[in-house]
């Protein structure tokens, strides 16, 4: 839109398909989003309107809330329905709190997705080997690109906490600030489409597939979580004494209750589940333990006002608006509900069945699609449309035939 249509109010309207549109670009039958296909109306957060620091020339970017014409927030809405959510909390006069930590690679361009992505060549003239996780030195063959990186981020007022290289190769990650979830989904939406832009001018291509290497490890959007007192600001996690409270293993109860049902959510691509079937740390189960990074809910190691529930499900591919959602919900459920979780693990463990989760797309989406719970917390609409459009990306995955299958499978016939 036009500058000037902007500033003068035009309201920007949309077909309410678009919600639904697959990452291939199709779309499900329309009876999964009104059979007439009508419009929903854009519009914009005043506190969401950005100037893009990349752009030589002057853009800017406006997140926008989904509304149906009759001005009611859509179900079809991921923003609209964490929203929701964190209303459901205010009514209780709670205030959720959430982090994200959001893992990314850095690669060399990829004209041919049938070969392997690589590392750049850096400033030294060479390709990263794997040598470099949590090297204080690990990124100077890309430090043109993180610089930009970090003046955007400034100039898009989105606050960091701590940058580093994580384990694979050419792989970093980013920790935000806690705060807001709503604001929190924002900022890691807007620092994905700051990556993407700044490296391609770069040269570069940032990757946030869960799994885009094979043995190395794969990118999480881990989810921290604690919930303050709306008044007070209270952390209702922990009581006077610095104890947990009721409320804190209600929470983790909730978290336990849902993850199953709720995995395609958190995890909605078919190369999400290839990082969580090999694990190196992306655990695929719903155990709680204190500080063990093999549970799939972690209670990191913190002072008593900042205990907070970490859902290490989540993969940098996730939607963050819905899957700060699903794990509030989740979370909320519990509490509501009074429910107690399993005991605490530690050390190495066997997964009881109980706590185990889908490892396919296919089998998450089963779940969902069998799941009460998530349709009575985000509606039979947005459920079943959310299933129609990744059983779509599911079968057009299946359509084609891997190299694996030419290379192992050929000769066995």
């Amino acid at each position: 839109m036009t500058a000037e249509g902007f500033l003068e109010g035009r309201r920007l309207q949309m077909a309410r398909g678009v919600l639904l549109q697959c990452i291939m670009g199709g779309y499900p039958p329309a009876r999964f989003y009104g059979s007439d296909d009508g419009d929903l109306a854009l519009v914009p957060d005043p506190a969401q309107i950005h100037r893009l620091p990349w752009s030589k020339q002057p853009r800017a970017l406006a997140i926008c809330d989904a509304h149906e014409l009759t001005g009611a927030s859509s179900n079809l809405s991921t923003r609209g329905q964490l929203k929701a959510v964190i209303t459901q909390y205010k009514a209780l006069g709670l205030d959720p709190v959430v982090a994200t930590e959001l893992e990314f690679f850095v690669f060399a361009p990829n004209t041919d997705p049938t070969h392997p992505f690589q590392p750049p060549v850096g400033l030294d003239g060479r390709r990263e080997d794997g040598h470099s996780a949590f090297s204080v030195s690990s990124n100077n063959g890309l430090r043109p690109f993180f610089t930009e990186v970090y003046e955007c981020m400034a100039a898009l007022g989105l606050p960091r906490d701590t940058f580093m290289h994580e384990m694979g190769i050419s792989q970093f990650e980013i920790n935000l600030l806690h705060g807001d979830p709503l604001l929190l989904a924002d900022h890691t939406f807007l620092f994905k489409h700051l990556l993407k832009e700044v490296a391609l001018k770069h040269g570069l291509t940032v990757v946030c597939m869960a799994k885009p290497l094979a043995h190395t490890p794969g990118s999480s959007m881990h989810i921290h979580q604690s919930i303050v007192e709306v008044y007070t600001g209270r952390n209702v996690f922990s009581d006077e004494a610095g104890q947990p409270t009721a409320t804190f293993r209600h929470f983790i109860a909730g978290q336990q209750t849902c993850m199953a049902d709720f995995t395609a959510l958190f995890a909605p691509n078919v190369n999400s589940y290839q990082r969580l079937c090999h694990p190196f740390a992306s655990p695929n189960n719903a155990c709680w333990s204190h500080d063990n990074r093999a549970a799939g809910l972690r209670i990191p190691a913190s002072s008593p006002v900042a205990r907070r529930v970490e859902n290490r499900l989540p993969g940098a591919d996730a939607n963050p608006y819905l899957a700060i959602a699903a794990s509030l919900a989740a979370g909320l459920y519990g509490i509501e509900h009074k429910l107690e979780p399993s005991e605490p693990i530690q050390g190495e463990f066997e997964v009881p069945d109980n706590l185990s989760l889908p490892c396919t797309l296919h089998a998450a989406l089963e779940r969902l699609k069998r799941s009460q719970l998530a349709k009575e917390l985000f509606g039979k609409e947005f459920i079943e449309g959310y299933i129609a459009s990744k059983s779509m990306e599911l079968t057009s995955f299946y359509d084609e035939i891997t190299p694996w299958e030419r290379r192992v499978l050929a000769a066995q016939a």
